[in-house]
């Protein structure tokens, strides 16, 4: 992978930000498959929200931003974008675990969060 300076023509710098574009592409659906694994720990949607959790999330992130040059404006309206994503996401996925399940019985948010129904301070 050549460096951003080193790339000789025009048609090679667009194949790098193809390979960077596909490589986000896969951190978000890894980013994903973590936010499933998470709605099986959170009891009710404000779990699911967990505006604290958010909060400070995006501002390391506007952190991370800066440290790395990036205007942090522009990542945490992306990182607001994909949080709000995953929220929907993960609602579906926590209304879908506590559907009745055949015969009129409901899961228990409970006993899906784990056999001590604890859950982490933060809701994250």
């Amino acid at each position: 992978m050549p460096q951003p300076q080193e790339c000789q023509t025009l048609a090679e710098v667009r194949s790098e930000i193809d390979r960077l574009d596909r490589s986000l592409i896969a951190t978000i659906s890894r980013c994903q498959q973590y936010v499933h694994a998470a709605a099986r720990f959170k009891r009710d949607a404000a779990h699911v929200h967990a505006h604290e959790r958010q909060r400070r999330m995006i501002a390391a992130r506007r952190d991370w931003a800066d440290a790395a040059g990036v205007d942090p404006d522009f990542v945490e309206r992306l990182f607001t974008a994909v949080v709000d994503h995953f929220i929907q996401a993960e609602l579906a996925v926590f209304a879908e675990k506590n559907q009745p399940e055949p015969g009129g019985k409901s899961i228990s948010p409970t006993s899906a969060a784990g056999a001590s129904g604890r859950q982490e301070e933060d809701g994250s």
